[in-house]
């Protein structure tokens, strides 16, 4: 019976009915040539289901009574029920995205089964444009959100005449060459990670070591405090950001929206302005949050603030909760979007200079700052009384550069579904596929209502900032 470390207990102690822990995505595949969507999802259920081997990862489960040990250790199961973790369904019609969303924003609301291994897969057919979805969820006690992703990667292929696609358990795939990337992929170069909760893990994971901190971590917090007194601008830890409708306790119902834009047009923008691929997805954030709050009456007078995780990997890191959090004024009480836009990438380069300048160990530390309250988020009376940090939080995971198939079926979407918690009701993640940047909205359904209306301020957004870019002498 092994014992957990606290990078994985916590979050089966933070865990409540209203707070489910875990993290999921939804797939969207093309049906091969002469392949109809009920033959591809029938396909996907055989190969899901045959393997009798199961990698030990999806084997485990806390220790029984799940109550008790199951918070501090775990168990295996020798043998895997696929006739209730691989699930099959049909859309009701007409099979719009619009019934597929609320199918994931019902499965997402349900807290997963202690007494068996924690996660599931959902095979859905009945989309009226043929393609078929594959929805999937584990709990944040046994991977985080890119190594939840990774996982469900390394059963693709570049190849469309590969037939040889399996389940993401299958343990070929642990030590197969196949897969598309090193592990360290995922989470490289100068983009922010998923999701948020991953980088409270990796803050505390880092922080617990007290004694290796001390050194230097004066010098680290007199820095960030200069920062924030010669700068109102920038936002960094312990400055109380606006309390609005994202920073409430929030109940178990869940409202997922997802849409997908050309990377195209995105990065037309990063390059027209000079900013980053990064700025503009948190730009776009940025405009529709003020539209939406403004379309409910809720805008506050000061900015919100959101969290951005931000990975610390190195080239030759491997899986683990390496990521740090900054803080970033996402200028909505700007009306001007050039004067907001500005604002934000001020603050985003801000923020990163000042992680730049800290140690590993301190920048862990400081992301623990930053995440903090999420940790207290239980407490009775802490969110409703407490002045939040931040008011949501926004992930950006790198995705495949290629076409990826699974046995000759293209995928055409990825979109991550993440964790809101108390404190923090809506979580916005991003991941890319080979020509489009998708957009996963996960939000806590009473308390967001009409969250699909986000991604039409989202278009709206971007839009406005393509009139930006091609706006002679308009540069950041």
């Amino acid at each position: 019976m092994p014992y957990m470390p606290v990078t994985e207990s916590m979050f089966l102690f933070a865990e409540t009915r209203e707070q489910p822990m875990h993290v999921g995505g939804l797939q969207l595949f093309v049906p091969p040539e002469g392949t109809s969507a009920s033959e591809l999802a029938e396909e996907m259920v055989e190969r899901f289901t045959a393997s009798s081997d199961v990698h030990p990862r999806f084997r485990r489960r806390p220790a029984s009574p799940a109550s008790l040990f199951g918070l501090v250790a775990w168990t295996h199961d020798d043998e895997i029920d696929f006739d209730y973790h691989v699930r099959r369904t049909v859309l009701p019609r007409p099979g719009r995205i619009r019934e597929l969303l609320r199918y994931v924003s019902l499965q997402h609301s349900a807290l997963l089964d202690r007494n068996r291994p924690m996660w599931e897969a959902h095979i859905v057919e009945g989309l009226a444009d043929g393609r078929v979805a594959l929805y999937t969820k584990i709990h944040h006690s046994l991977v985080d959100g890119v190594s939840a992703l990774r996982l469900l990667e390394r059963t693709l292929t570049a190849d469309p005449d590969d037939r040889t696609g399996t389940a993401p358990w299958d343990p070929r795939l642990f030590r197969s060459s196949r897969t598309r990337t090193e592990d360290s992929d995922a989470a490289s170069g100068a983009g922010f990670s998923i999701p948020g909760v991953s980088a409270l893990t990796g803050a505390l994971g880092g922080a617990v070591d007290v004694t290796r901190q001390v050194m230097g971590v004066g010098p680290a917090a007199a820095r960030i405090a200069w920062t924030a007194l010669t700068d109102p601008d920038i936002a960094v830890p312990f400055q109380p950001a606006p309390k609005t409708i994202l920073d409430v306790p929030v109940g178990a119902a869940r409202r997922f929206a997802a849409q997908q834009w050309e990377t195209s047009r995105l990065r037309e923008v990063s390059g027209g302005l000079g900013i980053t691929l990064n700025d503009v997805i948190v730009a776009m954030c940025s405009g529709a949050l003020r539209s939406y709050l403004i379309d409910r009456d809720e805008l506050p007078e000061a900015p919100l603030v959101a969290a951005l995780p931000v990975s610390l990997h190195s080239d030759n890191s491997n899986y683990g909760n390496q990521i740090t959090m900054i803080l970033a004024n996402l200028a909505t009480n700007q009306p001007d979007p050039e004067r907001r836009l500005t604002t934000l990438v001020k603050s985003t380069r801000e923020s990163k200079r000042v992680i730049r300048g800290l140690s590993p160990l301190q920048s862990l530390a400081y992301g623990a700052a930053a995440i903090a309250p999420l940790a207290l988020a239980t407490v009775p009376g802490f969110v409703r009384y407490t002045p939040p940090q931040f008011n949501l939080i926004i992930s950006n995971v790198p995705g495949p550069s290629e076409h990826l198939y699974w046995n000759g079926a293209r995928l055409d979407g990825v979109y991550p579904v993440s964790i809101p918690m108390s404190g923090s009701a809506l979580n916005i993640t991003v991941t890319s596929t080979a020509e489009h940047v998708n957009f996963g909205l996960i939000g806590a359904r009473k308390e967001l209502p009409s969250l699909q209306r986000l991604l039409t301020h989202l278009d709206t957004a971007l839009e406005e900032l393509e009139k930006l870019a091609a706006t002679e002498g308009v540069s950041l």
